[in-house]
């Protein structure tokens, strides 16, 4: 080594760092122990980070790196990459260096409860819509979580806001309105829909107008407006490979780099999308403004500030449309591929209209006493489980045993939403088909353990999704409002959609048919 330094630099006639050649040996030398050091520390960590989790199968990359999370998240395909492993090695699988996913229910049940001791892990912090504070979705703090959450659950129930269920029923009837002025196809002309995108479009508007008393009006002007689909297609994405490194999330939202993240006073964008948002809220805050019965005054009425409200009012636009279109799309299009489930559910709402059991527009109370209805809908959200992100929580110190084998404490546990609930031990040998005769021909027992896995798809106890009252209520009534009046059927029926996962499912091209019923 000495021979080395001295080669060096005499090469440079002793002037390397400004100094003499004795001296520039001894700042390399010491340069050299401090590289040798990290790389010592740097091969001891990893040691001691793959030993910990080593009795944990899961692919060998995943245990010295994030590379298998994020390739399989850029890829859009992490909840069926996760599903494979799960159906491979069992309960527990690793997916990175700190991190594993189950597909046990019961492991989710436990971390979930009011009193549990694990907390969200570092996952959720790529998905601050501000990257200045925490929203209801991304705040990790449990106590904090439970106070804001407090405030907006009367709000997100209903219980004051009661033009919910009318709030809906004018969306649909703008969504029914729009089909027949643009869309109606007969024998002589062709108007094709994209279905799933007026499935967002319908969402949009209903939790904008639930929100903060006002639709966005994406139906209206039929139109992608503000290019808020276009711009969440990009960076949902984005954001899901992010929770897969934390540390990348964190350092883009700090303020050396957050004014590359978008701002409210973008022209166009997502920032202007936030601009759009911030001002309605604003506006609802000023002092002449009356008091309105929606979600937002709710939460106004229950001490949300300005800044909270903003924030709030962007989540519930982004968590609430793009979870329901998703279900939404997926009934349908798994409707549309079984003939004699369609014409079930149909023969189902015709039967309800002649014998008066039904109103126009169907009432959420009646929706609920159409079994057939809620086996298509219970089946939609177990098919394709609406939000498909691993949700990592982190174990308490001292860590916790699970399905039999002992997690370190600090150790990120996430959920394989479509191994739990495609498990053909919980929903049967053709857990993997869209069958809504499961909830009606099994056994009480049998149905109620199905009933309570499939209700995890809104999570639970502390961390329950609060928009489940307004998710479910849309489900209730839209498949009945389209089926009484129009008949569907797919354009391509080798390729009916795209479909890929960022988080939540994205449908691309769900082109359908629609006519009048009785009209061919």
């Amino acid at each position: 080594m000495d021979s080395l330094l001295n080669i060096i630099a005499n090469s440079t006639g002793g002037r390397l760092f400004g100094g003499s050649s004795s001296n520039n040996a001894v700042l390399l030398t010491s340069l050299a122990v401090v590289g040798t050091s990290l790389v010592a520390y740097l091969v001891l960590h990893t040691i001691v980070q793959w030993y910990r989790l080593s009795h944990i199968p899961g692919p060998k990359l995943a245990a010295f790196s994030k590379y298998w999370m994020v390739r399989e998240s850029v890829k859009l395909r992490f909840p069926q990459a996760v599903k494979e492993l799960n159906d491979k090695h069992g309960p527990l699988v690793r997916v990175g260096p700190n991190d594993i996913v189950t597909n046990d229910p019961e492991v989710l049940r436990k971390m979930m409860v009011v009193r549990s001791p694990y907390t969200r892990g570092p996952w959720y912090d790529a998905w601050r819509l501000n990257p200045t504070r925490d929203n209801l979705f991304s705040m990790r703090d449990d106590v904090a979580h439970t106070a804001l959450r407090n405030k907006m659950v009367a709000g997100y129930s209903g219980k004051e806001n009661l033009s919910m269920e009318t709030t809906i029923e004018t969306e649909i009837a703008r969504l029914i309105d729009l089909i027949e002025r643009k869309y109606i196809s007969t024998s002589t002309t062709y108007r094709p829909m994209d279905f799933g995108q007026k499935a967002q479009y319908f969402t949009l508007d209903v939790i904008s107008d639930l929100a903060f008393g006002q639709p966005l009006g994406y139906l209206e002007k039929d139109d992608d407006v503000y290019d808020y689909i276009k711009i969440t297609t990009a960076s949902i994405p984005a954001m899901l490979t992010l929770g897969c490194v934390p540390t990348l999330a964190n350092l883009l939202q700090s303020r050396f780099l957050r004014f590359l993240l978008p701002k409210e006073t973008d022209k166009i964008g997502f920032g202007a999308f936030i601009g759009v948002t911030n001002k309605v809220v604003a506006q609802r805050f000023s002092k002449d403004a009356a008091p309105q019965p929606d979600m937002l005054g709710s939460f106004m009425r229950h001490g949300l500030n300005l800044e909270e409200a903003q924030g709030e009012a962007i989540l519930q636009v982004v968590a609430g449309s793009d979870t329901s279109a998703s279900t939404i799309r997926a009934v349908m299009l798994h409707l549309l591929s079984n003939p004699p489930a369609y014409k079930k559910l149909q023969a189902e709402i015709d039967e309800a209209i002649a014998t008066g059991k039904i109103s126009s527009p169907i009432k959420d109370s009646e929706a609920r006493n159409l079994p057939y209805l809620q086996a298509c809908i219970r089946e939609g959200l177990r098919i394709l489980p609406p939000a498909g992100g691993a949700f990592f929580k982190e174990v308490p110190k001292g860590g916790d045993v699970l399905c039999g084998v002992f997690v370190p404490g600090g150790t990120q546990v996430g959920v394989s939403c479509l191994a739990i609930h495609h498990d053909k031990k919980t929903y049967g040998e053709d857990a993997e088909l869209y069958r809504p005769e499961r909830w009606l021909d099994e056994d009480e027992d049998r149905v109620e353990k199905m009933r309570q896995t499939v209700d995890m798809v809104f999570h639970y106890g502390k961390w329950q999704c609060p928009g489940r009252t307004v998710a479910l209520m849309e489900f209730n009534k839209i498949f009945v409002e389209l089926l009484r009046r129009f008949e569907f059927s797919t354009v391509n029926p080798t390729a009916a959609a795209k479909i890929t996962n960022a988080g939540v499912w994205m449908f691309d091209d769900f082109w359908v048919r629609v006519t009048r019923r009785g009209s061919e």
